[in-house]
This record gives structure tokens, sequence and C-alpha cells, in this order.
């Protein structure tokens, strides 16, 4: 593969899982690389680990307050309805901060470690709901329905919606996608679920004003940043983001790390034998298969990496699968190690923009390894795998499998949270 003809704007790429062989190249000969394949769609490319932490811990040179993805810089959507500068992830210090202290004490891990029995009894549910089939899509049918209902119990929102929120999630995040444009173009599949999103939102804000709980949606209704409530456009646009980053890293590091124990097959072996390795086998989940492939920063000022002068208003793109098969830092980069260690990947991000749900996508990967591999114990893949038409999340769309039948345990066959 030669660097002229690599096109990272190109979904097909990462769906035929070249992208690897892409970053490899880029690594070697142009680790910070200007890439422009089209006119006026330029951007710098940050392949390299170490580069990587340097933008992602220099919000004074590289703002999150553009975008934080290709995907809205591309669409040539407003900034009034791109959310920029309104979300957790699309704006920077200090007001960044601000907004993360009304909802962060409840993403803590002491603040979330009650709620782990719970987590515990949705996964049962959820594998009730599939166990006598002897067959499922893991996608659809599991990976998916643990962080959905999950997010959703915290946002305080009704379980009869939960289907609606897992297809608004999908058409957001994969509107470059056939299978969730539904008739419409790209840019239109985008608006049409934030369209919905907010149309939804908007009645629970209203009820959460009259009639404020415990939940994340009345926190961000009556939290204050810098003494100021919240818009109901920074509320709406916030709620977006929870929902969506709430079932999106999860679902994607769980099938995708199933998927990596059926293609390694003595990996599988050691987490089967050696099951208090799940903490570290967790992490190796995340690095190998980096559930959020980008993050965009913009240059809000001179700035420079590796001599390469980078201009004021430049976008600068780090590929986070790439910086967490950097050679100069993980040993034997490609290979799905459970043992690894150190593994200090950028699946989170880094810096002030590190995943506000880290500790719960931990709990949910850790409670849904652990019951697939107890319960499922000869799961195998019964049809091929279909990945998300993307470059900005590593998402798999379908996973059928199949696996002994067993009776439900909780007596919830059938009954699982609808997702």
């Amino acid at each position: 593969m030669k660097l002229a003809d690599i096109n990272l704007m190109e979904p097909e790429l990462f769906v035929r899982g070249e992208h690897l062989e892409a970053f490899r190249v880029m690594r070697a000969e142009a680790p910070v690389y200007w890439h422009e394949r089209a006119p006026g769609q330029g951007f710098w490319s940050i392949t390299r680990y170490e580069d990587a932490l340097k933008v992602y811990h220099d919000p004074n040179t590289y703002s999150s307050g553009r975008g934080m993805s290709l995907q809205f810089n591309m669409t040539g959507a407003p900034e009034s309805e791109a959310g920029f500068g309104t979300m957790l992830l699309t704006s920077d210090p200090p007001r960044h901060g601000k907004l993360r202290q009304i909802v962060n004490r409840r993403f803590t891990p002491r603040a979330l470690a009650p709620y782990e029995p719970h987590v515990h009894r949705r996964a049962a549910e959820i594998i009730d709901s599939v166990i006598e089939r002897g067959e499922c899509d893991l996608v659809v049918d599991v990976a998916a329905k643990l962080p959905t209902a999950i997010i959703c119990e915290m946002m305080d929102i009704d379980r009869e919606h939960y289907d609606l929120m897992f297809t608004l999630a999908n058409m957001s995040i994969g509107f470059d996608d056939p299978e969730y444009q539904q008739g419409r173009t790209a840019i239109e599949t985008g608006q049409y679920a934030q369209i919905e999103f907010f149309s939804f939102f908007s009645k629970l804000i209203e009820q959460r004003r009259k009639n404020p709980g415990e939940d994340l949606l009345s926190a961000l209704v009556h939290g204050e940043a810098e003494g100021e409530r919240l818009t109901d456009m920074e509320i709406l646009f916030n709620c977006l983001l929870l929902l969506v980053a709430g079932q999106e890293t999860t679902r994607n590091a769980i099938s995708g790390g199933v998927l990596a124990l059926l293609e390694n097959p003595e990996q599988r072996t050691i987490l089967r034998s050696s099951p208090n390795i799940t903490p570290t086998a967790i992490e190796e989940f995340l690095r190998y298969t980096s559930p959020v492939t980008h993050i965009l920063r913009t240059a809000k000022q001179e700035g420079e990496l590796r001599g390469h002068k980078i201009a004021k208003g430049d976008r600068v793109v780090i590929w986070n699968p790439s910086a967490n098969r950097d050679e100069a830092v993980f040993r034997n980069p490609d290979a799905f190690d459970l043992n690894r260690s150190p593994n200090d990947h950028v699946a989170f991000g880094h810096g002030e923009h590190f995943c506000l749900g880290a500790n719960l996508a931990r709990i949910e990967l850790k409670v849904m390894l652990e019951a697939i591999n107890r319960r499922m114990p000869d799961l195998e893949l019964a049809g091929p795998v279909e990945r998300l038409r993307s470059n900005f999340v590593a998402g798999i769309k379908h996973m059928p499998v199949r696996f002994a039948p067993a009776r439900a345990e909780a007596g919830t066959s059938g009954n699982a949270a609808s997702a």
C-alpha cells in the first residue's frame, strides 16, 4: 500500500479492514501527514502514540470547540446544528470543566460501585432472552442491549423507549451506512435523528423542571455552569451525547472483543482458565478494538508536530487505532494479548476529554464478558460479520452466533431490556 493511495475519508477502507495496513504505512513514512484527497477537505493525520498525546494534552493549541469528528465537519451543517461549544465533547477549558462537573460525580468508581449488582441482573436478563434459542445476533440481541438499558435507566427513560433510543443512536453514528438511511441521504439521516432526539428530550426536560429526580437528565436541567443554568440547546445536545456515547463505545468493544476471542482461541482458553485476568483482558479489548476510530481537533493558534507547521484553523485528526498499535509503545501491537501489561491505550481518549463514562463502560464490559463466557462457552460464528460503514466508529452491525441452548436462569426469558 502506497501513502498516496491511502484515503482515510473512504469508509469502505475501514469496512474491508485495510485501515490498519494504511496506518502502518503512515506511522513508518509520514506519522504527521497532510491528508487531502478532495479540495478543501484537508487535515493533518496523527498516527503515532507520542504525537496523539501531545494533541490530546494541549487544549490551548488544539481546540475541541469546532467539532470532534470529520463526519460533522464534512456535512456542511451550520454550527447551530452541530452543537459546537455546547456539548462536553465540543467545548474547551474552562467551560468544559464546568459542564463536566454537573454530571461527573455520577460516573466516579464510588458512585458506580453500588450499581454493579444491577448491571449483573440486566446482563442475566439479556442472556436469558436468547439462551434457549441457541443462536442470536450478538450485536443486536446482546452487546447493544446492556449499555442501552443502563444509560437509559441513568437518564430515567422508560423501557418502552429503549428501542427508539437504539435506533436513533444507530442513525446518529451510522448516518453514512445505507442500512440506517432508510432512503435518506447521509446528511438527511443525521438531521432526522437529531430532530427526533430533540423532540423526545424536549418533553422530558419540561417534566424534569417540574419534577426533578436523581437522574442524569435532572442533573443537566438543574445544574449550573459558571453560575448559570444550561440553555435548552445545551441540555439537548448533552442529552444526545450521553445517550449515544453511552451505547456506542461499550457495544462495539463487547462485540469486537468477543470476535477477537473467536479469532484467537488460545486467548479464549487463557481467559477461561484464568478468570482473574478479566480486568486486564478488558483493557486489551479496548486497545485492540479502539471503538472510536478518530478524534478531531482544530488548531486555534500556530503549532508544530515533528517539524511540521500547523496553521491556525487546520484540522488535526488523531487516529486512535493507529496510536494503539504504535510499535514504539506496544510490544507486538497487532497481537490480541489478554495478559498485555502495561496497556496505556487511548481508546477512551486522553487529557481533559478522557471519556466521562470510562468507569461505567469497564463495569459493563466486565459483567457481559463474564456472562457470555460462563453461559455460552461454546459460542461460535454462524454467519458473516457485518461492519458499520464509518471512519469514525469501529462498529459491528451484525454478528450471527450459535451456542448450545440452555435454560434461562432468572425466569426472565423473553423479558430482557428491550433495545
